[in-house]
Protein backbone atom coordinates (compact mmCIF):
# COMPACT_ATOMS: atom_id res chain seq x y z
CA UNK A 1 0.00 0.00 0.00
CA UNK A 2 1.00 3.19 -0.82
CA UNK A 3 1.68 5.91 1.52
CA UNK A 4 0.66 9.63 2.16
CA UNK A 5 3.56 11.60 2.40
CA UNK A 6 2.97 15.21 4.04
CA UNK A 7 5.68 17.73 3.29
CA UNK A 8 4.36 20.94 4.95
CA UNK A 9 4.65 19.57 8.66
CA UNK A 10 4.59 22.74 10.02
CA UNK A 11 1.50 24.21 8.00
CA UNK A 12 -0.20 21.69 8.88
CA UNK A 13 0.85 21.56 12.69
CA UNK A 14 -0.39 25.60 12.37
CA UNK A 15 -3.73 24.93 11.05
CA UNK A 16 -4.40 22.14 13.46
CA UNK A 17 -3.68 24.43 15.88
CA UNK A 18 -6.22 26.96 14.56
CA UNK A 19 -8.64 24.51 14.26
CA UNK A 20 -8.60 23.60 17.95
CA UNK A 21 -8.26 27.40 18.86
CA UNK A 22 -11.69 27.80 17.40
CA UNK A 23 -12.93 25.07 19.12
CA UNK A 24 -11.93 26.20 22.36
CA UNK A 25 -13.52 29.21 21.62
CA UNK A 26 -17.01 27.75 20.40
CA UNK A 27 -17.01 25.53 23.45
CA UNK A 28 -16.28 28.56 25.46
CA UNK A 29 -19.44 30.95 23.95
CA UNK A 30 -21.53 28.20 23.62
CA UNK A 31 -21.52 26.30 26.66
CA UNK A 32 -18.82 28.05 29.12
CA UNK A 33 -20.45 31.54 29.22
CA UNK A 34 -23.84 30.23 28.78
CA UNK A 35 -23.23 27.88 31.98
CA UNK A 36 -21.34 31.03 33.80
CA UNK A 37 -24.82 32.75 32.89
CA UNK A 38 -26.71 30.49 34.24
CA UNK A 39 -24.42 30.49 37.80
CA UNK A 40 -24.45 34.18 37.92
CA UNK A 41 -28.31 34.66 37.54
CA UNK A 42 -28.84 31.36 40.29
CA UNK A 43 -26.40 33.42 42.38
CA UNK A 44 -28.76 36.76 41.58
CA UNK A 45 -31.64 35.26 42.77
CA UNK A 46 -30.30 33.76 45.54
CA UNK A 47 -29.38 36.93 46.51
CA UNK A 48 -32.16 38.53 45.86
CA UNK A 49 -34.56 36.08 48.08
CA UNK A 50 -32.05 36.42 51.06
CA UNK A 51 -32.11 39.91 51.44
CA UNK A 52 -36.25 39.78 50.90
CA UNK A 53 -36.54 37.59 53.34
CA UNK A 54 -37.12 39.51 56.22
CA UNK A 55 -38.29 42.60 54.45
CA UNK A 56 -37.40 45.84 56.07
CA UNK A 57 -40.15 48.24 54.32
CA UNK A 58 -43.82 46.26 53.60
CA UNK A 59 -47.30 47.71 52.53
CA UNK A 60 -49.38 46.85 56.01
CA UNK A 61 -52.69 48.26 55.15
CA UNK A 62 -55.01 49.96 52.19
CA UNK A 63 -57.76 52.19 52.28
CA UNK A 64 -60.42 53.60 49.68
CA UNK A 65 -62.88 55.32 50.43
CA UNK A 66 -65.47 55.67 46.97
CA UNK A 67 -67.72 58.50 46.70
CA UNK A 68 -68.98 60.62 43.74
CA UNK A 69 -70.38 64.19 42.88
CA UNK A 70 -71.81 66.54 40.47
CA UNK A 71 -70.44 69.53 38.99
CA UNK A 72 -73.20 72.01 38.05
CA UNK A 73 -72.30 73.94 35.05
CA UNK A 74 -75.82 75.37 34.42
CA UNK A 75 -76.70 79.13 34.55
CA UNK A 76 -77.84 80.17 37.94
CA UNK A 77 -76.96 76.99 39.12
CA UNK A 78 -80.56 75.84 38.11
CA UNK A 79 -79.39 72.07 38.14
CA UNK A 80 -79.93 71.49 34.49
CA UNK A 81 -76.45 70.90 33.56
CA UNK A 82 -75.06 68.68 35.44
CA UNK A 83 -71.52 66.29 35.17
CA UNK A 84 -70.99 63.34 37.33
CA UNK A 85 -68.10 62.62 38.28
CA UNK A 86 -66.80 59.50 40.60
CA UNK A 87 -63.99 59.90 42.58
CA UNK A 88 -61.83 57.08 45.43
CA UNK A 89 -59.62 58.38 48.35
CA UNK A 90 -56.44 55.91 48.67
CA UNK A 91 -54.55 55.77 52.00
CA UNK A 92 -51.66 53.22 51.47
CA UNK A 93 -49.78 52.58 55.36
CA UNK A 94 -46.43 51.47 54.80
CA UNK A 95 -45.07 49.06 58.05
CA UNK A 96 -41.37 49.97 58.61
CA UNK A 97 -40.59 48.22 62.27
CA UNK A 98 -41.47 44.49 61.32
CA UNK A 99 -37.92 43.89 60.90
CA UNK A 100 -36.04 46.85 62.35
CA UNK A 101 -37.46 47.64 65.68
CA UNK A 102 -35.84 51.56 65.84
CA UNK A 103 -35.71 54.11 63.63
CA UNK A 104 -32.62 54.02 61.64
CA UNK A 105 -30.72 55.04 58.52
CA UNK A 106 -31.97 51.16 57.62
CA UNK A 107 -36.02 51.80 57.85
CA UNK A 108 -36.48 55.04 57.60
CA UNK A 109 -36.85 57.16 53.89
CA UNK A 110 -34.77 59.70 52.05
CA UNK A 111 -36.48 59.41 48.79
CA UNK A 112 -40.04 58.11 47.50
CA UNK A 113 -42.06 58.01 44.26
CA UNK A 114 -44.80 56.54 42.37
CA UNK A 115 -44.19 55.67 38.86
CA UNK A 116 -45.56 52.89 36.07
CA UNK A 117 -49.02 54.39 36.61
CA UNK A 118 -51.85 52.49 34.93
CA UNK A 119 -55.53 52.39 34.98
CA UNK A 120 -58.71 50.93 33.30
CA UNK A 121 -62.28 51.08 33.58
CA UNK A 122 -64.76 48.31 31.96
CA UNK A 123 -66.29 51.49 29.35
CA UNK A 124 -65.43 54.08 27.80
CA UNK A 125 -67.07 56.65 30.19
CA UNK A 126 -65.72 59.01 31.62
CA UNK A 127 -62.02 60.32 31.89
CA UNK A 128 -60.09 58.73 34.73
CA UNK A 129 -56.85 59.78 36.20
CA UNK A 130 -54.86 59.63 39.42
CA UNK A 131 -52.85 62.00 41.43
CA UNK A 132 -51.93 63.01 44.98
CA UNK A 133 -54.28 63.88 47.51
CA UNK A 134 -53.53 65.66 51.11
CA UNK A 135 -54.44 63.56 53.54
CA UNK A 136 -55.81 66.91 55.18
CA UNK A 137 -58.65 66.08 52.58
CA UNK A 138 -58.99 62.25 52.84
CA UNK A 139 -62.89 61.12 52.22
CA UNK A 140 -64.20 64.48 50.71
CA UNK A 141 -64.24 65.55 47.52
CA UNK A 142 -61.77 68.40 46.02
CA UNK A 143 -61.02 68.69 42.57
CA UNK A 144 -57.47 67.65 41.70
CA UNK A 145 -55.49 68.01 38.54
CA UNK A 146 -54.26 65.13 35.93
CA UNK A 147 -50.92 64.18 36.15
CA UNK A 148 -48.00 66.19 33.82
CA UNK A 149 -46.45 63.19 33.22
CA UNK A 150 -46.18 59.12 35.10
CA UNK A 151 -44.50 59.87 38.06
CA UNK A 152 -45.63 61.44 41.34
CA UNK A 153 -42.34 62.19 43.85
CA UNK A 154 -42.67 62.78 47.46
CA UNK A 155 -41.54 65.73 49.51
CA UNK A 156 -39.88 63.93 52.35
CA UNK A 157 -40.24 65.45 56.12
CA UNK A 158 -37.64 64.48 58.05
CA UNK A 159 -38.01 67.20 60.81
CA UNK A 160 -40.13 69.17 63.37
CA UNK A 161 -39.19 72.18 61.71
CA UNK A 162 -39.56 70.77 58.07
CA UNK A 163 -43.24 69.63 59.33
CA UNK A 164 -44.22 72.96 60.43
CA UNK A 165 -43.36 74.92 57.13
CA UNK A 166 -44.20 71.89 54.67
CA UNK A 167 -47.17 72.79 52.34
CA UNK A 168 -49.62 69.64 51.92
CA UNK A 169 -51.07 70.37 48.90
CA UNK A 170 -47.73 69.04 47.61
CA UNK A 171 -47.10 65.39 48.11
CA UNK A 172 -45.34 64.82 51.38
CA UNK A 173 -44.31 61.77 52.87
CA UNK A 174 -43.16 61.62 56.63
CA UNK A 175 -39.52 59.83 56.96
CA UNK A 176 -40.45 57.36 59.66
CA UNK A 177 -43.39 56.14 57.38
CA UNK A 178 -45.97 57.65 60.02
CA UNK A 179 -48.49 59.08 57.30
CA UNK A 180 -49.69 56.46 54.63
CA UNK A 181 -49.31 57.33 51.25
CA UNK A 182 -52.38 59.32 49.71
CA UNK A 183 -53.78 59.06 46.24
CA UNK A 184 -57.17 60.36 44.65
CA UNK A 185 -58.29 58.52 41.91
CA UNK A 186 -60.67 60.61 39.44
CA UNK A 187 -63.33 60.00 36.95
CA UNK A 188 -64.79 63.16 35.61
CA UNK A 189 -68.13 63.34 33.33
CA UNK A 190 -69.32 60.00 33.69
CA UNK A 191 -72.41 61.69 31.90
CA UNK A 192 -72.74 65.31 31.04
CA UNK A 193 -75.66 67.88 30.29
CA UNK A 194 -77.50 65.65 33.17
CA UNK A 195 -80.55 67.72 34.40
CA UNK A 196 -82.29 67.44 37.59
CA UNK A 197 -86.05 67.33 38.15
CA UNK A 198 -87.61 70.48 39.56
CA UNK A 199 -87.38 68.81 42.70
CA UNK A 200 -83.77 69.49 43.62
CA UNK A 201 -83.83 66.93 46.54
CA UNK A 202 -83.86 64.31 43.51
CA UNK A 203 -80.01 64.83 42.82
CA UNK A 204 -77.61 63.59 45.62
CA UNK A 205 -74.12 65.09 45.77
CA UNK A 206 -72.69 61.57 46.49
CA UNK A 207 -72.54 58.30 45.28
CA UNK A 208 -76.11 57.88 45.49
CA UNK A 209 -76.47 59.93 42.27
CA UNK A 210 -75.15 57.14 40.32
CA UNK A 211 -77.90 55.08 40.82
CA UNK A 212 -80.67 58.16 40.02
CA UNK A 213 -78.86 58.52 37.20
CA UNK A 214 -78.83 54.61 36.06
CA UNK A 215 -74.90 54.04 35.98
CA UNK A 216 -74.46 50.64 35.80
CA UNK A 217 -71.46 50.37 37.86
CA UNK A 218 -69.95 47.46 36.86
CA UNK A 219 -69.20 50.22 33.67
CA UNK A 220 -66.85 52.49 36.10
CA UNK A 221 -65.28 49.68 38.26
CA UNK A 222 -61.61 49.74 37.51
CA UNK A 223 -58.36 48.57 37.88
CA UNK A 224 -55.37 50.80 39.15
CA UNK A 225 -51.47 50.04 38.96
CA UNK A 226 -48.19 51.69 39.83
CA UNK A 227 -45.22 51.04 42.02
CA UNK A 228 -43.88 52.50 45.16
CA UNK A 229 -40.00 53.52 45.18
CA UNK A 230 -38.47 54.10 48.42
CA UNK A 231 -34.87 54.69 49.02
CA UNK A 232 -33.52 54.41 52.46
CA UNK A 233 -30.90 56.43 54.28
CA UNK A 234 -28.09 54.02 53.34
CA UNK A 235 -29.31 54.83 49.75
CA UNK A 236 -30.63 51.34 49.50
CA UNK A 237 -33.48 50.81 46.66
CA UNK A 238 -36.55 49.23 47.46
CA UNK A 239 -39.65 48.46 44.99
CA UNK A 240 -43.20 47.37 45.41
CA UNK A 241 -45.69 47.40 42.40
CA UNK A 242 -49.56 47.94 43.34
CA UNK A 243 -52.53 46.49 42.23
CA UNK A 244 -56.13 47.54 42.93
CA UNK A 245 -59.11 46.20 41.70
CA UNK A 246 -61.63 48.17 42.70
CA UNK A 247 -65.40 46.71 42.92
CA UNK A 248 -68.15 49.87 43.53
CA UNK A 249 -70.41 47.77 44.21
CA UNK A 250 -71.72 45.36 47.55
CA UNK A 251 -74.10 43.61 49.67
CA UNK A 252 -75.31 46.50 51.18
CA UNK A 253 -75.86 48.55 47.73
CA UNK A 254 -72.03 50.14 47.77
CA UNK A 255 -71.49 53.10 46.59
CA UNK A 256 -75.28 53.44 45.77
CA UNK A 257 -75.87 54.43 49.28
CA UNK A 258 -73.42 56.98 49.29
CA UNK A 259 -69.91 56.05 49.63
CA UNK A 260 -68.20 52.78 49.87
CA UNK A 261 -65.42 52.34 52.14
CA UNK A 262 -63.13 49.66 52.17
CA UNK A 263 -60.53 49.02 54.84
CA UNK A 264 -57.81 46.20 54.04
CA UNK A 265 -55.03 44.50 56.51
CA UNK A 266 -52.61 43.20 53.71
CA UNK A 267 -50.37 40.48 53.84
CA UNK A 268 -48.01 37.81 51.62
CA UNK A 269 -45.03 38.37 49.30
CA UNK A 270 -46.67 40.83 47.16
CA UNK A 271 -46.58 43.62 49.32
CA UNK A 272 -43.32 43.12 50.49
CA UNK A 273 -40.59 45.96 49.05
CA UNK A 274 -37.85 44.24 47.31
CA UNK A 275 -34.82 45.11 47.56
CA UNK A 276 -32.83 46.42 44.51
CA UNK A 277 -29.90 44.26 44.17
CA UNK A 278 -27.00 46.14 42.39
Amino acid sequence: MKKIKIKHHKTVLIILILILCVLAFLYYDLIFRVSYAKDEFSDQVEKIAEQNENPIFKIQKILIYSSANVIDKSENESLQDLSILQYSDIAITIDNTSTVYDLTNKNTIKELYIDNISLSTNSDKGHPYVNYKSALDFAKYKEIEPLNDDKIEYNIVSTNDENNHTDYETPTFYADCSNPITLEYMNEDIITNYSASSDSNTISFNGKVLQEAGIDLNDINYNLNFTIHIVNNLNEEFICPVRLQVDLSGDDGGIYKGYKYDNTSVSGYEYNFIKIVK
